[in-house]
């Protein structure tokens, strides 16, 4: 189908079609004619503008790839842009006539050549840069990507030129005539970019982008004008001088002549979207031609084989979907295909190849075997095994492999449809249906054609059964007929067919398609139908390939339909015939299951080995001998087949009719369905049966079925055994809860069993039921310890008594555990064992140390020396003695600060300060001195309380040399230092380091200007074996500290404030006065001394009646005369003598001279003496005192005496814990309350209001 339309003369000038050019979207063709650019609506030809802005001949037109623009050049030298609406928005010149002009696909930009140069245009450019070209251009052209150009020239050579170099040529190509035209493959799925070269020398080449050839140039025997692809790439359209267009291969196989005109053309393009073409010549005429690319193909049963661009075939086996291609390297005309042959006809010649190995029916290897170097023309092609046929209109020609004509056939009409029916080799059959409405049957070696069916109506498509003995046609009327071709009647007619197929493997199996809709008619069941596009040209067991356009697609069509149909007749031996064709596995199984309930076992057995079912397999083989033995019943066959396939109640059933019924309820039994076993019982009148729920509770029991093995045990009436059972599940405990709640108090056994399961499984609360059932009270305690139900036991224990220490011990473990170590050494004194409560203590004040938590180790010895005093006094007590208290202890042993602590610190921590974890250390190491070395109870605890206190001032040096930040004051540290080195002088506890002590102090020393003290520090650590890059810096520190005055700062000197002496400021014996030996009293908190002074009771004052004393008013006091002072300034304290001088003293007005206890102490100072004696009160002092200056430390047992305290300076508030006994700064004691809710030392609760 081709338009055509001329354009006259203008003015006597001829008008040319040099140039035409499609819009992208294939809406508008432009074509340079004369003069003018005309503009042509593409689908109908109608001429939409015609553009006048060229003074002289249009050589070339461009449409921009986004369509938006096109280009037109001339012998005028000007270019011009017109936009798609016919308006020319740009123009530029050249000096020299425009030949070709080609826009680049990417950017845009507009390429155009002339005879003396080209040029390359942009929208954004303000000017047209140009190249200078060696010769004429005649042809341009650009690669997909838009980076390269290449131009033709007059000269015979090819230049491409960098779109970023374009004055340098990258590759030249050079030809021996003049390239008239070129053009680059527009497909992306192409490896390379490959141009297509018209030349003069009249041929067509192929290159690569670096200039290599690609295969031969073809002749084409005259001069090419024009040469462009399809869109897609896969054909190339080519005219010139011989007056035609052609359609090429883009491998360069010419297929056929597009169309001829009456002068050279010029241009030739494909408009795109479309298999159209459009021609332009050299006498003004544009003609249009439509391409039909028909469908070229042959089937031969599951064999297919069709054209793929037009010069190669394709071999498709539907079944496998492997395919195979051949390349005929020529346009091929005609496929035909049967059994091993594959016939394909050429141009000039037919090919005839044959499989490799002919007796595999999967095989896909082709090979040439035969070639008829004739050129045939025919309508139709078919091929036999040894011959080729031929269909000219009425008469059929059949050839030999080397072209011979064999015989002719001439029929009655023209020939519509002819299919190869098989036969011998050399002998096979035709059948040709006629536009007459005959169908007629022929051998090839036979002349004589026979006439099988004859209908009103042409014939379109006909196909014969596998038996040969029924034809179905399908004629002009879309109506397809079944024909017995032995009784000469019509079987079957259906409306809207367009094909048909019989089923190959199934004689009675036919299939039709039209109207979208397959339907498939088996036998003289309905017919099945299902959607479907396209033809129907093969059918073969379940699958049916269908032609749908140019794709061949094989569909699985379910058999399942007609094996139900025959399965509903009864007829096996077609059901089975059926699922050969391809069924599921489920419905071999349905085949299988109902040819053996039929007792069909030939068919059972053949469909259970389909699907391998040993078991089914075993089944046929015993039902069909039981049914050889005499006297059989075949109701009770069909009943064991009945209940392997699980039809249990049709079993039953006809085990009842033949009077089984005991084997009904053994098989109800041995599939668990207990139910349906009692209610066959009951309606065979057999009665309740007990030994039912026995059997289903053992079985349910061996299944490990638990609950349902109770339930039936109950049902039994087997309690115990139920109770058994219940052990083994875990989700029967509410049925045993409902049945221990049903039993009686009197079922003791079967109560103790519910019980222990439910103590057992941690069913406390139903345990607790059974066993108050019971009576039990030790296992209601024992419940209650096991679940942590401590109230509860609590109670039990207050009203049975008997079991308290079954419930106290394990209370304090617990407490324990929960870090309530107060509540839990009253749980171990009320379980009668106090000593696991000190071993407890002992434990955390060993971990405490191990995991270096001083400040926690201080804690649980300050509970331990309560404690260990507590029992001390208790076993006293017990056994009539005493505690070691006499006055002189009394007097001579302070309690934590009274006295000298130099023994109380004996453990084995050496030099260094103790060692590591796991070195050895028991916990009574670290708690105190063993048994045998205890002299008694004040003792150990007054050694106990003092670690406490070693441990509490380490916890501030711990975090000062641990931790990278600490809260410290200096002024803290400096002290908790010094009270440290007066108490571990000699030995450090475990755990304590007398290297971070030394350090530290060192540091805070030197940084409070105590440089003696400093000195003395850096010297102590320069004696240990430090680590390498701490003894440098300790000797870098000690020389810095040497540069410093040997002095300490007077402000951080201490005053004793019982004998106003100043104190050096480390004292390494004890933490006391040098001179009177006063016990230094420290704040708690920040470890500064407080103004403290001790005095004692005379012997006739007890304390209540001294705190009475104390509580009242005091008198008013006359001041005396001072005392004069003595003449002798020195002292002797037995270990140094001490000179006093007037300067160092302090003024008589710092305390009152007139105050009694004042002058007491000034006679006891001036008492010569080697250890400390506390001044002993009156009645007039403790009437002198007020109660706000006095503190009382009352220790935790009354054996300790109360210790009394004085404040020296009443300005200075001071606070004391009432559980420690501990003092503290008043202004630090609230800090630290407000700040932790507790006592720093202790960690008892505080309130700052009491």
């Amino acid at each position: 189908m081709h338009a055509r339309t001329h354009q006259p003369e203008r003015e006597g000038a001829k008008n040319i079609v040099y140039d035409i050019a499609f819009r992208p979207d294939g809406s508008q063709l432009v074509a340079a004619c004369g003069t003018r650019v005309l503009v042509y609506d593409a689908a109908d030809g109608n001429l939409l503008h015609s553009l006048k802005g060229h003074k002289d001949a249009v050589h070339c037109v461009a449409y921009s790839r986004d369509g938006a623009r096109f280009a037109s050049g001339g012998a005028d030298k000007q270019v011009i842009i017109w936009t798609t609406n016919a308006e020319g928005i740009l123009k530029y010149a050249h000096t020299e006539p425009v030949q070709a002009l080609a826009y680049n696909p990417m950017t845009h930009q507009l390429a155009s050549a002339t005879a003396a140069d080209f040029g390359l245009w942009s929208a954004e450019a303000k000017s047209v840069p140009k190249h200078k070209l060696p010769s004429r251009a005649t042809c341009a052209s650009w690669t997909n990507d838009g980076q390269h150009l290449a131009l033709g020239l007059f000269d015979g050579t090819v230049s491409i030129r960098d779109r970023n170099r374009p004055d340098t040529e990258k590759v030249r190509i050079e030809r021996h005539a003049p390239i008239w035209s070129l053009a680059w493959n527009p497909s992306r799925d192409e490896a390379y970019d490959v141009l297509a070269v018209a030349c003069w020398d009249q041929t067509l080449s192929f290159y690569q982008l670096s200039g290599r050839q690609m295969g031969k140039e073809r002749d084409l025997g005259y001069d090419p004008c024009c040469v462009s692809y399809f869109s897609n790439g896969e054909y190339v359209v080519m005219g010139g001088s011989d007056r035609s267009a052609a359609l090429w291969t883009k491998d360069g196989v010419k297929l056929v002549q597009i169309g001829e005109g009456k002068d050279w053309v010029w241009c030739c393009r494909q408009r795109p979207r479309n298999n159209m073409v459009a021609v332009g010549t050299n006498d003004g005429t544009i003609m249009m031609f439509q391409l039909q690319f028909n469908t070229v193909h042959g089937l031969y049963q599951e064999r297919y084989a069709y054209r793929d661009y037009m010069t190669d075939v394709i071999v498709q086996h539907l079944m496998t979907d492997e395919k195979v291609r051949i390349k005929c390297r020529d346009y091929v005309k005609k496929i035909a295909v049967y059994r091993d042959r594959l016939a394909v006809q050429l141009p000039e010649r037919v090919l005839i190849y044959k499989l490799a190995h002919a007796d595999d029916a999967m095989d896909m290897n082709y090979k040439p075997c035969e070639k008829i170097n004739k050129k045939l023309d025919c309508n139709l092609l078919v091929v036999t095994s040894e011959h080729v046929i031929l269909c000219h209109e009425k008469k059929l020609q059949c050839l030999d492999y080397r072209g011979d004509i064999v015989r002719e056939w001439m029929l009655e009409a023209t020939i519509r449809y002819i299919k190869v029916v098989g036969g011998e080799r050399g002998r096979e059959g035709l059948l040709v249906g006629l536009e007459s409405g005959a169908v007629t049957k022929l051998f090839v070696d036979n002349p004589f054609p026979v006439q099988l069916v004859k209908q009103s109506t042409a014939v379109r498509c006909l196909d014969l059964s596998p038996s040969r003995k029924k034809l179905a046609v399908v004629d002009e009327n879309a109506t397809v007929s079944v024909h017995n071709l032995e009784t000469g009647l019509v079987e079957l007619e259906e409306k809207n067919a367009n094909s048909v197929a019989w089923n190959t493997e199934l004689d009675d199996m036919i299939c039709f398609s039209g109207n979208g809709t397959l339907s498939i008619k088996t036998a003289d069941f309905p017919l099945h139908q299902q959607n479907l596009q396209g033809f129907v040209v093969g059918f073969k067991g379940s699958k049916i390939f269908c032609l749908h356009y140019v794709e061949m697609k094989t569909i699985d069509v379910p058999q399942s339909a007609s094996l139900y149909q025959y399965l509903e007749k009864r007829d096996f031996s077609a059901a089975y015939k059926v699922a050969c064709l391809g069924i599921t596995e489920s419905d071999w199984l349905q085949l299988g299951n109902e040819a053996l309930r039929a007792l069909e076992f030939k068919v059972a057995r053949l469909a259970f080995i389909r699907v391998k079912d040993l078991r089914f397999i075993d089944l046929v083989r015993i039902i069909e001998e039981a049914r050889k033995v005499p006297n059989h019943d075949d109701n009770l066959l069909i009943a064991d087949v009945l209940a392997h396939q699980g039809k249990y109640p049709e079993a039953a059933r006809l085990y009842t009719k033949a009077g089984q019924v005991e084997r009904a309820i053994q098989m109800y039994t041995d599939l668990h369905m207990w139910d349906e076993a009692r209610q066959l019982s009951g309606a065979a009148g057999l009665g309740p049966r007990s030994d039912l729920d026995r059997r289903q509770a053992v079985l349910a029991e061996e299944m490990k079925n638990w609950r349902a093995a109770f339930k039936s045990y109950m049902a039994a009436g087997e309690t115990l055994e139920a109770i058994r059972v219940v052990e083994r599940n875990e989700g029967a405990v509410e049925d045993l809860a409902e049945l221990a709640r049903s039993l009686p108090a009197t079922s003791k056994d079967e109560l103790a069993a519910c019980a222990a399961y439910f103590k057992k499984a941690g069913a406390a609360q139903y345990a607790k039921e059974a066993f108050t059932k019971l009576g039990d009270y030790q296992a209601l305690v024992a419940l209650a310890v096991e679940h942590g139900q401590w109230e509860e036991a609590v109670d039990l224990a207050r009203k049975h008594p008997q079991y308290t220490a079954q419930v106290y011990l394990p209370y304090a473990a617990w407490l324990a555990l929960q870090d309530r170590f107060e509540e839990a050494q009253d749980a171990f004194k009320k379980g009668g064992q106090p000593e696991q409560s000190v071993r407890m203590l002992e434990a955390l004040v060993h971990n405490a140390v191990v995991e270096a938590r001083p400040a926690d180790a201080a804690l649980y010895l300050f509970l331990l020396a309560g404690e260990r005093l507590k029992q001390a006094v208790a076993e006293e007590g017990r056994m009539g003695g005493d505690l070691g208290l006499g006055p002189a202890a009394a007097a001579t042993n302070g309690l934590g600060r009274r006295g000298s602590s130099r023994g109380t610190m004996n453990g084995n921590g050496g030099e260094g300060g103790g060692g590591a974890a796991g070195e050895g250390r028991s916990v009574s190491a670290l708690a105190g001195p063993g048994r045998a070395q205890r002299r008694s109870p004040r003792e150990e605890y007054e050694q106990v309380y003092a670690k406490a206190e070693v441990y509490s001032a380490y916890a501030i040096v711990h975090r000062f040399t641990e931790e990278p930040f600490t809260t410290e004051q200096p002024e803290t540290i400096f002290h908790a230092c010094r009270f440290l080195l007066a108490r571990i002088t000699r030995d450090a506890p475990w755990g304590v380091s007398k290297v971070n002590v030394l350090t530290a102090l060192a540091k805070q020393a030197r940084a409070l200007g105590a440089n003696k003290l400093a000195r003395y520090a850096f010297d102590k650590l320069s004696s240990y074996r430090l680590a390498p890059a701490i003894r440098d810096q300790v000797e870098l520190q000690t020389i810095a500290v040497r540069a410093r005055p040997f002095a300490d700062s007077e402000e951080l000197l201490c005053m004793c404030y019982r004998c106003r002496t100043n104190n050096p400021l480390l004292n390494t014996s004890a933490d006391e006065c040098v001179a009177c030996k006063h016990p230094f009293v420290r704040s708690f908190a920040t470890f500064d001394q407080l103004p403290l002074v001790r005095f004692d009771l005379p012997p006739h004052i007890g304390p209540e009646e001294a705190l009475r004393l104390v509580a009242r008013e005091p008198p008013p006091m006359t001041r005396a005369k001072k005392a004069p002072k003595k003449s002798n300034p020195w002292q002797d304290d037995g270990n140094a003598q001490i000179l006093s001088l007037g300067g160092d003293d302090m003024e008589d007005d710092d305390f009152d001279s007139d105050d009694p206890f004042v002058q007491a102490l000034n006679e006891s100072v001036s008492e010569s003496s080697t250890a400390f004696r506390a001044v002993e009160v009156d009645e007039e002092m403790l009437l002198s005192f007020r109660r706000e200056h006095v503190f009382v430390q009352k220790w935790p047992s009354s054996a300790v005496p109360w210790t009394w305290w004085k404040n020296m300076i009443p300005e200075l508030a001071i606070s004391q814990c009432s559980t420690c006994n501990h003092f503290f700064n008043a202004e630090e004691w609230e800090f630290a309350v407000l700040s932790k809710g507790c006592c720093p030392f202790c960690r008892a609760p505080q309130d700052v209001s009491e």
